[in-house]
């Protein structure tokens, strides 16, 4: 389901009944861990419920050596590369897939026993992950030109990724703005929010979706 079609408007006319549930969580304020193996950091943009048990995570990755992935039973993961010349994902039965620049990107199960394998030198990757009982996720690379309108149902989360330029995003409260590398939360509360984002750049936009009791961010 393109978002183009059902939530997103690239017609912006007049704003009306702007939702109000707009938190931006600026690039500096990620937190950032080591890997206990040395092969990178990881820098996590949030997870829900903040817990050890989370139910949904986003967070980037800067892989500097070969390494084998950590395994996430029950979960489904996405990649994206950022920025590098790539990694050969192995997985344990033999299969291979390639993330090659500039974003080339793969959904796989975290069951699965892999080794990441860098193709020249170090590279940088977004990741989102989801615990299949209880949320299901659609992401979309799309450019931003001028104006977008996103609409959020009671039932859905969505995270605005800037990978690039600038952009604001209007609610209630006023205009939040966003550098590159920043990341908005949106929700709607107890009724559909619409969102209006002006700017120029790039975004990735992660639409969450409850399948199972709802987890509040």
């Amino acid at each position: 389901m393109s978002p183009e079609r059902v939530h997103v408007d690239a017609e912006l006319s007049v704003v009306s009944n702007i939702a109000t549930g707009v938190r931006v969580l600026p690039a500096q304020g990620y937190r950032r861990m080591r890997w206990k193996n040395d092969a990178g950091w990881t820098s996590e943009i949030l997870r829900v419920p903040d817990q050890e048990e989370w139910c949904w995570r986003l967070s980037i990755a800067e892989v500097e050596a070969d390494s084998a992935f950590s395994a996430f039973p029950g979960v489904e993961r996405w990649l994206m590369l950022l920025s590098g010349e790539g990694m050969q994902l192995c997985f344990e039965d033999g299969t291979t897939q390639t993330l090659r620049p500039p974003h080339g990107a793969v959904q796989l199960s975290g069951d699965r026993a892999l080794t990441g394998r860098l193709v020249d030198g170090r590279s940088t990757d977004f990741n989102v992950m989801w615990r299949r009982d209880r949320h299901a996720a659609q992401i979309w690379r799309r450019p931003l030109e001028e104006s977008m309108v996103v609409f959020v149902e009671p039932d859905e989360t969505w995270a605005i990724h800037l990978l690039s330029g600038e952009m604001g995003i209007a609610s209630d409260a006023g205009v939040d703005n966003l550098q590159a590398g920043d990341t908005a939360i949106l929700e709607a509360g107890t009724s559909r929010g619409r969102y209006a984002m002006e700017g120029n750049g790039e975004l990735l936009l992660i639409r969450i979706t409850c399948v199972g009791t709802p987890v509040s961010v």
